[in-house]
């Protein structure tokens, strides 16, 4: 390999002398730049150079990670981070990936009226030498908690001299003095005269300053390189002219939908907190799945060149790593301004260019815009990405940067970021806090990461449970929410077990048909990518279920979000806007287990009218009340997560709404039961109804070709089956009737029972209620008028002295 450096030092004798490793991160080039003759071009930056995005990203996630281990966790946690414009805006984002958990910003060269400069410095040796600070928050810099103002970490592709590093560290720490400062480049080519300079200011302002870099070298430059560099691209440009020339594409543009999330910002330029690195990650599947199948699949994309714009280089980049990670033959590079000479040889790091007038309006004015290396690439497909500030009459004019690019690749396509308009932050204005990210195993439950991210708050350590005979008197009497505590989990025994597994094995084959017909019914009735969001806990199963469906038999890798809904207080408020901020609530499918009576349903649909945009109709897998239209069964039947509590939902339990515990900024809560991780049957279970997948697919077709002919509208029968039920039993509150194999379950193992009403010639689909009733001294009617298999009653007036020393329930008063 010839390195791309030596055309450029066979002529002007400029060398690098360094690590082993330059040579193959920097080329060189010759700068249209009368203030400094080279350009030290990176071939892992992604500006100039296309690359592997996973190589782009991967370069600044590495430096990031060796930023946190000098800091340690404490100090990383309170540290900020800050790229420079325009070239390092996504080394300075995969640096703060890399730290997890620091805020980042980058300095614009793009100004809004709105917000207020936060500071500013110059960089000399730039074509464009002024760099603004406008960070949406105004305390951005102030970050720390009370140990005072955390590190701040100041990343660019090259330190070189040092200036707009000093310069910088001049600015900030007049504004905002801190104690620690860390400069990341890929490459640390300062001459050992500079590296004094950095020193000098450290021992002046008493601040430690550490350097981290990838490679460390300088560059040999001849005392008269200025005068015959520019003598040389004179002579070049002779040869090489390429005026802009109006052309226009033979074929327009592919325009290409994201599905950005709403309010995420387009990048750091007015800061890009650890929550919205979050919520683009949750998003980046579905939105390579939308370019993916934009650009007709794999095949007919090709080799496919993402290219960036100017600042906006993070957005792009993590779509191209999203692409990449989907199976296309992708790389990454971006558009500049940077006027740098093109020579076509192997030793010369820029090959090719387009020039293209500015499509952004910028505050400086109109100019030439480039992009390096695209023509000759050999790319099928070139997918512009810019934010829509940039999506002008000039982008798609002739000679503007799509008919350029139509010169250089066979096919264009275009996809627009919408650009972050900021709203200032006063000091009277308070903010609520930022939502936490979802919850994940294994720190919280017992189900793979992917399989779902749970809204709630971590509420293992508090003490939540109460014996089922107090929790019931202090709900009936009204002092009490059921919510507010939680059962003692029950422990199942072995003949109990035994039950479940013979339950499972009878059933697995007719679940995973239901679970198939609901996600084939989502599918093509609801959104071609829904976001699955199971109603805690029993949900969770069906939706880690329905996703895994969706991936075994299309491939498609559905979001799952577990969160919770309680009987007359509503769904989550927080987690309906955490939802609301990541995804469009257009694309939200709630998902239930089963339904009884139709109670969760109608609460649903209370709780979302302040929420615009959701569909409250949920889907489940089982609908014997007859309450919602999309499901996978009508049928009244055994589905063994029902049997069991904590151990067949990924070790978690009920939710808990307390104003003690949960306040108005926080979700909803929930324990994580880890202490019964031997006892845990949640990944089994799934595994289990996977396993039948392929067995069932030809079933599901037919069930879903007929539903969709079908009457499937709600009769809400079950409703008039429960309030018959109430008035017959002396009841009168259908509250404390639960119709439905899955809700006489529960009555059983978390409630005080008063009797079980039975389905007469119910078989296997009730062994497990007749077992728990025995063990509990419940009795068991045999009926012929149920429309549901069974029906569990709670104890209608109860009081302590409703079961005996033993437990047992006694006849009501």
């Amino acid at each position: 390999m010839v390195w791309t450096g030596t055309w450029v030092s066979d002529r002007l004798g400029i060398e690098l002398a360094g690590d082993d490793e330059l040579r193959g991160l920097l080329g060189l080039a010759l700068r249209r730049n009368p203030k400094r003759a080279h350009l030290l071009v990176s071939g892992v930056l992604g500006k100039h150079v296309p690359q592997l995005p996973s190589v782009v990203h991967g370069h600044g996630v590495t430096l990031g990670r060796r930023v946190r281990a000098l800091l340690g966790p404490e100090e990383a946690a309170r540290a900020v981070v800050l790229g420079y414009a325009e070239t390092a805006t996504a080394l300075g984002h995969a640096v703060a990936d890399g730290l997890e958990t620091a805020p980042y910003l980058h300095s614009t060269r793009r100004p809004v009226a709105s917000v207020p400069s936060a500071g500013g410095f110059e960089e000399s040796h730039s074509h464009a030498t002024s760099h603004l600070l406008l960070p949406e928050d105004p305390a951005f810099f102030d970050r720390g908690g009370e140990a005072g103002r955390g590190p701040l970490v100041l990343v660019d592709d090259e330190f070189s001299t040092g200036n707009t590093v000093l310069n910088t560290l001049r600015d900030l720490h007049a504004r905002h003095p801190r104690d620690h400062y860390v400069i990341v480049a890929l490459v640390d080519m300062r001459a050992p005269g500079d590296a004094g300079r950095l020193a000098a200011f450290a021992e002046e302002t008493g601040a430690r300053v550490d350097v981290v870099a990838h490679a460390r070298g300088t560059v040999r430059l001849p005392e008269d390189v200025l005068a015959r560099g520019l003598r040389l691209v004179e002579e070049q440009d002779g040869r090489t002219a390429d005026p802009l020339v109006p052309c226009a594409p033979a074929v327009a543009p592919v325009r290409l939908e994201l599905g950005w999330p709403a309010g995420l910002p387009d990048g750091g330029r007015h800061g890009f907190t650890p929550d919205h690195r979050a919520r683009l990650r949750e998003a980046l599947p579905a939105m390579a799945a939308r370019i993916v199948d934009g650009l007709g699949g794999p095949e007919q994309a090709g080799r496919v060149l993402v290219l960036g714009f100017e600042e906006l280089m993070y957005a792009p980049l993590v779509l191209a790593r999203a692409l990449e990670e989907a199976g296309l033959d992708v790389r990454f590079s971006t558009t500049t301004r940077s006027p740098v000479l093109a020579v076509d040889d192997p030793g010369y790091a820029i090959r090719t260019r387009l020039a293209f007038p500015a499509h952004d309006d910028p505050a400086d004015g109109p100019g030439e815009r480039y992009a390096y290396n695209v023509a000759g690439g050999g790319f099928d497909t070139v997918l512009a990405v810019v934010d829509s500030a940039a999506d002008t009459p000039a982008l798609h004019a002739p000679g503007g940067l799509l008919a350029q690019l139509a010169t250089a690749a066979p096919r264009v396509a275009l996809a627009v970021v919408p650009a972050h308009t900021p709203v200032p932050r006063t000091p009277d204005r308070q903010e609520p806090p930022v939502l936490p990210a979802p919850l994940r195993g294994p720190d919280f439950s017992s189900y793979e990461p992917d399989d779902v991210g749970w809204l709630l708050q971590d509420l293992s350590a508090v003490r939540l449970e109460a014996p089922v005979e107090e929790r019931e008197e202090a709900v009936q009497r009204g002092g009490a929410h059921y919510a507010e505590s939680l059962p003692v989990e029950y422990q199942p025994t072995e003949e109990y077990q035994e039950l479940y597994r013979d339950a499972l094995a009878g059933s697995v084959a007719r679940i995973a048909r239901a679970v198939g017909t609901v996600t084939e019914l989502v599918l093509a009735e609801r959104s071609p990518r829904p976001v699955l969001v199971s109603l805690a806990r029993a949900g969770t199963p069906v939706g880690v279920l329905m996703r895994r469906w969706a991936r075994h038999r299309h491939g498609t890798e559905l979001p799952h979000y577990a969160v919770s809904i309680v009987r007359g207080r509503g769904i989550d408020a927080n987690a309906l806007r955490w939802l609301a901020a990541h995804h469009d609530p257009a694309d939200v499918v709630f998902v239930d287990g089963w339904t009884g009576k139709g109670a969760i349903t109608r609460e649903l649909a209370d709780a979302l009218a302040g929420f615009p945009g959701f569909d409250p109709e949920i889907a489940v897998l089982a609908d014997p009340g007859s309450c919602v239209r999309t499901y996978g069964t009508r049928e009244d039947f055994l589905i063994p997560s029902a049997c069991l509590n904590s151990t067949v939902s990924g070790l978690i339990s009920r939710t808990v709404l307390r104003d003690d515990l949960v306040g108005p900024h926080d979700y909803h809560g929930a324990k994580f039961y880890r202490e019964l991780s031997g006892s845990d049957v949640s990944r089994d279970f799934v595994a289990a109804v996977e396993a039948r997948f392929d067995e069932v697919a030809d079933a599901v077709d037919q069930q879903v070709k007929e539903a969709a002919s079908a009457d499937r509208a709600p009769t809400w029968e079950g409703w008039a089956a429960v309030e018959r039920i109430s008035e017959e039993q002396g009841i009168h509150d259908v509250n404390l009737v639960k119709p439905g194999v899955g809700e006489t379950t529960r009555v059983l193992l978390r409630r005080v029972p008063w009797k079980i009403l039975a389905r007469r010639g119910a078989g296997a689909d009730l062994a497990h209620i007749r077992l728990l009733a025995e063990q509990r001294g419940v009795p068991v009617e045999e009926r012929d008028d149920l429309p549901y298999t069974c029906v569990g009653l709670i104890h209608p007036r109860y009081t302590r002295g409703a079961t005996g020393a033993d437990g047992k329930a006694v006849g009501s008063a």
